[in-house]
């Protein structure tokens, strides 16, 4: 775990900027994974982004990868709640929610947050030791993904044909490659969620006719 900061004699406004710090740290190994990588990430760069000395980031984290943890739970646990937050707002079928889910995972990975597209890109990246600490948030993100997917099957908006679990880590893995090669001169963001809903959707809907 992070080592915890040292006792100040200056009182709590030097543990509040020595926290603001370390979340400065955290959110700098976030910007320089999601555009490095895990084998890219470099302490000297986030020091560069965090406008700290690369020797001060030991204060808060032992070593690199320490560090890319923290980035990476804080990441998953954003993506789950930014998820979360468009899905409480949302109205319709289940196929309309799955829509929102879609726009809402593409709008978090290629722009809103840099933790989470960390995380999302990041994990696969994760020797197995790291990746098996953040397994369980993995899956909690999956999980509210089969529970959409669930809820179109029952109520007969999806093709019975179709192994849901199959069809859910391809839509999955889709999205989540569009991190690879998307950017804003390639088409906005709208067009790619546009997009993106219309493959999902029709591919998965069940045909009524």
């Amino acid at each position: 775990m992070p080592a915890s900061p040292a006792p100040s004699s200056e009182g709590t406004g030097r543990g509040t900027k020595s926290a603001r710090t370390r979340r400065r740290v955290v959110d700098a190994a976030a910007h320089v994974l999601v555009r490095r990588g895990y084998a890219g990430t470099r302490l000297s760069d986030v020091a560069a982004v965090a406008q700290v000395q690369a020797p001060a980031i030991y204060y808060y984290f032992s070593s690199r990868d320490e560090l890319i943890e923290e980035a990476v739970a804080v990441g998953l646990a954003r993506a789950r709640t930014l998820v979360e937050e468009a899905l409480a707002e949302a109205d319709g079928s289940p196929l309309d929610r799955l829509r929102v889910a879609v726009a809402a995972h593409l709008s978090t990975l290629l722009t809103h947050s840099d933790h989470a597209a960390a995380a999302i890109r990041t994990v696969p990246q994760l020797p197995e030791s790291m990746r098996a600490r953040h397994r369980q948030a993995e899956r909690d993100y999956v999980e509210i993904w089969r529970g959409l997917v669930a809820e179109a099957r029952a109520a007969g908006e999806i093709d019975r044909d179709l192994d849901p679990g199959v069809a859910l880590m391809v839509v999955l893995g889709a999205l989540n490659w569009t991190a690879e090669w998307w950017d804003p001169g390639r088409g906005s963001l709208e067009g790619i969620i546009a997009t993106a809903q219309r493959l999902v959707v029709d591919g998965l809907a069940a045909d009524h006719e």
